[in-house]
């Protein structure tokens, strides 16, 4: 096995020369993560596969494991070519049991993490120091329990063991306590206590459409310095072995792709390796079909239409 680390580094992609090469043109498996933005993505990639480059393409429904897309794609056997939406450090114990020559990327895009209330919290608590006041914990305890509750994400979220972390090395575990459900819960808890203007702490990022639908706040924490982060979630005993006392580091987001594919589908091998995300205009994919419940292949698919420039340096 190989660091993942290796695989950033590497180069560039070289691909086969067309020439002299009859490649046949194998269908591309799409993950299913089951994020809005890693929806979006599968289904512009879709688009773009099937229409601008005239091949095939399938999103596998359900296919949202993580340690077993990134097993397909070392296996390099199409059984799955594409993982989506790639957030490192947050995916890097996935990524490490893997050989980097097996899988390559495109250019990443940033995007960022913190913990959040609602602004009509933010007079409350404006910083991780705030939440060690048991009074903030208790406005958030709502089983009675005596601990406050907070989100720290999905179950199959490295995130969400990376927040729990978090409350642990702050000396926060006696007051709080992680409650952990599905995204689509959890937007359901959102909206409903938002509406109520009820207390509610959980982990989020960008982009996403919450940040436009709701006004939140991101709680202060200190500045990343040297040894700030240091997380073996890998081991058995990752709670105690960790340590995490500062603020996220922005993420570094990638589409990751089969090296197979090269010699299964070079057309789309290339594309993969040379679309370029925006942040805003993933968000506003993500507004269109989380919030607004647009189907995602239209909005795909309207998108490309409206954006061939675009759409041409992806695939040129």
């Amino acid at each position: 096995m190989k660091h993942f680390g290796s695989w950033l580094a590497a180069p560039a992609v070289a691909f086969l020369s067309m020439s002299g090469v009859h490649a046949h043109e194998t269908t591309v498996a799409i993950s299913d993560l089951n994020w809005t933005g890693a929806k979006a993505i599968a289904h512009v990639i879709k688009a773009v596969i099937e229409g601008p480059l005239d091949s095939e393409a399938k999103i596998i429904p359900g296919l949202a494991d993580f340690a077993i897309i990134a097993e397909g794609m070392d296996k390099g056997d199409g059984s799955v070519d594409v993982f989506t939406d790639s957030w490192l450090p947050n995916h890097q114990d996935i990524w490490e049991q893997f050989d980097p020559e097996a899988i390559a990327h495109n250019e990443p895009y940033l995007g960022t993490q913190g913990t959040f209330v609602p602004r009509y919290m933010a007079d409350r608590v404006r910083s991780f120091d705030d939440l060690a006041d048991p009074e903030i914990a208790a406005l958030f305890d709502k089983d009675g329990n005596g601990k406050g509750e907070y989100w720290p994400g999905d179950a199959n979220w490295g995130s969400t063991k990376l927040m729990q972390v978090k409350f642990e090395s702050y000396g926060l575990s006696e007051l709080w306590e992680p409650q952990i459900y599905s995204d689509a819960t959890f937007k359901a808890q959102l909206k409903a206590a938002i509406a109520a203007e009820e207390p509610i702490l959980f982990y989020y990022w960008t982009p996403e459409w919450i940040h436009s639908a709701y006004d939140l706040v991101s709680l202060e924490e200190p500045d990343r310095t040297e040894g700030c982060e240091d997380v073996k979630l890998d081991q058995e005993n990752w709670l105690e072995e960790s340590t995490f006392t500062c603020k996220f580091d922005d993420a570094k987001i990638y589409v990751a792709y089969s090296r197979s594919l090269e010699q299964r589908n070079p057309v789309a091998a290339k594309f993969l390796s040379q679309i370029k995300l925006d942040p805003d205009v993933i968000n506003s994919w993500i507004l269109k079909i989380g919030r607004d419940n647009e189907d995602p292949q239209d909005v795909a698919e309207a998108w490309i239409e409206a954006n061939p420039d675009i759409v041409k340096e992806w695939i040129r």
